[in-house]
Order: C-alpha cells, then structure tokens, then sequence
C-alpha cells in the first residue's frame, strides 16, 4: 500500500515535470506515463548515469528493474537521461526534481550522484533515495552496492580456460576505484587458475567527463590494440564503450567477455553474441526492483545494500552454447563460486 505523503505529492502536474526534463536531460516517454489503472500515484524514478538508456549493460538493467516495478505496482514511472558535460548541480537539480514531484524512491544509477544524493536527501525527508555503486550516508538513503570482484574473479577464471594464446585483455572505462575492483578480481582470477596467463589492461580515460563509459569508438581501439598484442579474451567493465571492444573481439574472433547484463542476450548485440563468451553479472535491476517494493510495501530499505556472490546479487552468464564447451571452464567456475562463497578465496578488490 503506498504511502499516504506519496498521495499528497502527486498532484504536482505534468508541466513541472516537463520543465525538469528540458532543464535536466529527457525523459522516456513510455515510462513516464501512466500505470494505465488509473491511478494518480508516483513510483519509482531513476536518473541515469552517462551512456544512458541503450548501452546494453549498466543503465538498461536499471530500466529493467524500473519496468519490472511499474508492471507489479501499476504506478507512474519516470527515467532520465543525462546531459553532455553536466555538473553535480545539474544532477541535484535532477534528483531534487523528481523528488518534488512526488516519486518515491528516486534512484541515482551510478557513483557519479554521490555529492548531489547527499545534499538533496536530506532536503526530502519523506522520500527514500537509492544510489547505485556508491555508500551515501543519510536516514532515508539505501546504497545499493555489488561485489563486483567477486563476478570479475569469475570471469577470469573462464578467460584462463578459454585462452589459447595466453594472453587475455581488459578493459577498464574510467580509472576509478569502483573499476579497480573489476580488474583486480579478474587478474586474481586469471592468474589463480593460470599463472602462466598474462593480462594486458587498459583505462579508456581518467574521468566520466572524458567518454570512457560512453565512446564506443575508444572502446573498439583499445580492444583492437589489446588483440594485436595477441589477447584472445578481453573482458569489458566500460559501459556503452564496451559495445565497441565488442564488436571488436568479434570482427578479429576472439573472446569477449561481457558486464553487468548478460550481453549474450542484448537484442543490439546479436550481431557478435557467438563471440561473446560470458558475462559478468550485476543484478542491477533486481536491487532497483527490491528497494521500490520495500517503498511499496511500506519499510523502506536504507542504509548499505550489498548483493554479492553468496546472495546471486553478482554472477557469471552461461547463456552462450560455447561456454560449455571450453574444456575444463564450467567445473573450474563452479569450484571458484564455491570457495569465494565459503571463504577460502577472498577476492582483492585493488
């Protein structure tokens, strides 16, 4: 049953929100309609990180989750989008917005709403704000967080099965702590199964204002550069620009191996997926399901949300009929989960 401050808030109109996307990015238009039950009440709201809707990975396993809710719930919805170069300002505005219109919760996707998060939440005492791969600190704020290492550790287990040069790749989007922790699990887990194994890695950029996690040309080139240095896995966690190392692996078939989504199954990739090997999982869309639910069921979640290995929260696909097929990876990644789930690997996140 929703809650009777979310009743109240709900009379703002259509035009405010139609001054907030001009001022701070679009919205979809399919999401931000009605419910269809006839029901004036507002849901769930996400605003996206850079890449936005359509980048097959990290902000489509949000929308996923958004869509999974407004089905369940029959509410007004809303996500979007972010603008080119905007600032914290423009992202506080963002969630300050929705916030004021009557959303609740209201989800930043992404680290990069750290500063803006901590400054509206507590403005908005009555609405629960999410933030994803990030730990704000506030009464009415969940983090929802993910044990990325552990996913990653997985995925460099299959890279050193699949392998047969040797040599495998990764490719980081922005130099940032949070991709730290992919690259360090997938080195730990390469090198833990074979330590003759080399990986060569690459940053696409030093900030998100750069485009390393929306340039799908930066990422193709430095895919491109990895397999003339005969890499033939190159594991992605850049966002849109993995579409790029994607298509790259591909064109030079080898392995790539996806993130966050299963990328096997992305419609948009189809063209590559017999070249996509695995991918390593966020349950994304299940943690921005579950915080609206514990909204629409009345008790909130705040605080610190960690969905790791040992709560399915992160994972490794096997959609792709090859997976199967690489001798000795599926009993290799099996033992793996096994020994990061009952603490005899512990998984490094630098």
């Amino acid at each position: 049953m929703r809650r009777t401050s979310r009743l109240t808030r709900a009379a703002v109109g259509a035009a405010s929100l139609a001054l907030a996307a001009t001022a701070c990015g679009g919205t979809s238009g399919e999401s931000g309609e009605s419910g269809g039950d006839g029901k004036d009440d507002k849901g769930l709201a996400i605003a996206y990180d850079i890449g936005g809707k359509g980048d097959q990975s990290f902000n489509d396993a949000a929308y996923a989750g958004l869509e999974r809710a407004k089905k369940e719930f029959g509410y007004t919805t809303a996500d979007i989008e972010p603008t080119e170069g905007e600032t914290d300002a423009d992202k506080e505005q963002r969630l300050a917005s929705l916030a004021k219109q009557g959303y609740n919760p209201v989800i930043g996707v992404g680290f990069a709403y750290g500063p803006a998060m901590e400054a509206v939440a507590s403005k908005h005492p009555d609405v629960t704000f999410g933030i994803v791969d990030s730990v704000v600190e506030g009464e009415n704020v969940a983090s929802l967080v993910f044990a990325e290492n552990e996913a990653s550790y997985l995925a460099g287990v299959a890279a050193a099965k699949a392998t047969k040069t040797k040599t495998v790749g990764f490719v980081g989007g922005v130099d940032v702590p949070l991709i730290h922790k992919f690259e360090a699990g997938y080195k730990q887990g390469v090198q833990d199964t074979d330590p003759k194994v080399k990986v060569v890695s690459q940053y696409l950029t030093q900030t998100a204002e750069e485009g390393g996690f929306s340039s799908p040309d930066k990422g193709r080139a430095a895919a491109e550069g990895q397999i003339e240095k005969k890499a033939d896995v190159v594991y992605q966690a850049a966002g849109l620009s993995g579409q790029g190392v994607i298509e790259a692996t591909a064109k030079a078939e080898v392995w790539a191996i996806g993130v966050d989504s299963d990328q096997y199954r992305q419609e948009a990739l189809a063209a590559y997926k017999d070249h996509i090997l695995t991918s390593a999982l966020k349950d994304i869309d299940g943690a921005v399901y579950t915080l609206a639910k514990s909204v629409e069921d009345g008790k909130p979640l705040t605080g610190t949300q960690t969905f790791d290995l040992e709560s399915d929260g992160v994972g490794l696909s096997d959609s792709n009929p090859k997976y199967a097929a690489v001798p000795g990876l599926t009993d290799a990644v099996a033992q793996a989960k096994a020994g990061i789930i009952d603490g005899s690997i512990t998984v490094k996140t630098e």
